[in-house]
C-alpha cells in the first residue's frame, strides 16, 4: 500500500476511535462506574477528595474500554484493509484471503494475553469447522491468529490448529512489508495530538459533572465522603 494510501486509511480510522472514545465517556454515568469500583480500596489508600475518586475510576474506565475501543474501531479494520481479503463467512474469523493453492483464515486480536484456556479452544473449534466447510475447495487452510500489537509467534502444536503471529510478523504477513507496522505509527501523523484537544474538552467536563454528583450524592454536609452510603450502593443486598 502507497504511503498516502495508508494514511488516508489511518486518518479515517483514527476518527473512528475518537469519536467512539469521546462517545463512551460522555455516556458514561457515574452509578455505573462506581459500580465496578472497590469502595474499601479508596478508603484503604487515604482518598478523601471527591476529585480524586472521580479521577481515579475515570482513568482505570477509560483505559480499560480504550483498548477494546482501539481493537474494533482501529486495529481490526485496518488489517481487512491492507490485506486485500474478503469478511469471512464464519464466526470467530475475521479475514480470508485465498489463492489459488491456499485459503488463509485469520482472527484478528488486539494484543497477544486476549485468551484463556476456554477461549482458545473456542477459536481453535471456530478454524476446525470453517476448514470443514472449506474442504471440498482443495486447497490448503491456513488458520492464523494475529494480534497487532506485541511479539508472539508460534506454529500449530498439539490439540491447537492455528499459527500466532504478532506485532512487525503479522503485519508483514498481511502486506508483505517487514516494515509496515512502523509505518502505521508514521501515517498517524499529528493527527492524534488534535483528536486528544477534542478529548481533553470532554474529560474535563466528565470530571466536573462526576464531581458534582459524586458530591451531591456521597458527601456529608461538611464535604466529608460518606462512606457508608457509598459502600451500600457498591455492596448492598440488591432491592
Amino acid at each position: 500500500m502507497k504511503t498516502q494510501d495508508t494514511e488516508a486509511v489511518v486518518a479515517k480510522l483514527l476518527d473512528a476511535f475518537y469519536v467512539r472514545r469521546i462517545a463512551k465517556l460522555s455516556g458514561l454515568k457515574l452509578r455505573d462506574a462506581l459500580k465496578r469500583k472497590n469502595p474499601y480500596l479508596f478508603r484503604a489508600i487515604g482518598t478523601h477528595s471527591a476529585t480524586e475518586i472521580v479521577e481515579g475510576l475515570l482513568k482505570a474506565y477509560m483505559s480499560s474500554s480504550d483498548e477494546g475501543i482501539f481493537g474494533d474501531a482501529f486495529f481490526e479494520p485496518l488489517a481487512k484493509a491492507v490485506s486485500n481479503g474478503t469478511v469471512a463467512p464464519s464466526e470467530g474469523v475475521d479475514i480470508v484471503i485465498e489463492t489459488k493453492k491456499t485459503y488463509k483464515a485469520v482472527a484478528v486480536k488486539s494484543g497477544p494475553s486476549v485468551f484463556n484456556a476456554q477461549s482458545r479452544r473456542r477459536q481453535n473449534q471456530d478454524f476446525l469447522a470453517l476448514r470443514s466447510r472449506m474442504a471440498k475447495l482443495q486447497k490448503q487452510f491456513d488458520p492464523i491468529v494475529g494480534y497487532c500489537y506485541g511479539n508472539k509467534r508460534t506454529k500449530p502444536s498439539g490439540s491447537v490448529s492455528f499459527r500466532e503471529l504478532a506485532g512487525q510478523s503479522f503485519w508483514e504477513e498481511l502486506t508483505g512489508d517487514s516494515e509496515f507496522y512502523l509505518k502505521i505509527i508514521d501515517a498517524m501523523r499529528e493527527r492524534p495530538a488534535k483528536h486528544r484537544q477534542e478529548f481533553i474538552a470532554e474529560w474535563n467536563k466528565a470530571i466536573n459533572r462526576f464531581t458534582r454528583d459524586f458530591i451531591a450524592e456521597y458527601c456529608l454536609k461538611d464535604g466529608t465522603i460518606d462512606w457508608h452510603k457509598f459502600t451500600k450502593m457498591n455492596c448492598g443486598k440488591p432491592d
